[in-house]
């Protein structure tokens, strides 16, 4: 399969989509990534933003500590989104346009996650 052959956001997203609250410490927040096998969460209480894992990478580099940090000290604010009916080749190049690996699929509300992983998994 290629991202020549029509596939949808809603044929490859994860779902249901995994949330975490803004003001949940980092540790609590690579705990379940970890546990989840995931690599990033909407912030339900954010308006528009994710956490990754590249976001806990930086805050730990920058020597916050992972127990006292909250969500909100770190995450991705206004993030970028994506219906589940567009297609993956759009997806594959709005995520190189704006250097994000991860984009929240969005209809009436957040209904799951669209990655480069799954756009990697569509490519083998």
């Amino acid at each position: 399969m290629d991202l020549d052959d029509r596939t949808r956001v809603a044929d490859v997203m994860s779902a249901p989509l995994e949330t975490i609250g803004a003001d949940v410490p980092l540790r609590e927040v690579a705990r379940r990534m970890r546990d989840q096998n995931i690599s990033a969460l909407v912030v339900t209480t954010g308006g528009g933003c994710i956490v990754t894992q590249s976001d806990l990478v930086g805050a730990i580099a920058d020597g916050c500590d992972p127990a006292a940090t909250a969500v909100r000290d770190v995450m991705t604010e206004d993030v970028e989104t994506v219906t589940p009916d567009l297609m993956m080749q759009e997806v594959a190049a709005m995520m190189t346009m704006y250097g994000v690996k991860h984009l929240p699929v969005v209809d009436d509300d957040y209904v799951g996650m669209v990655s480069s992983t799954d756009i990697a998994e569509q490519l083998s």
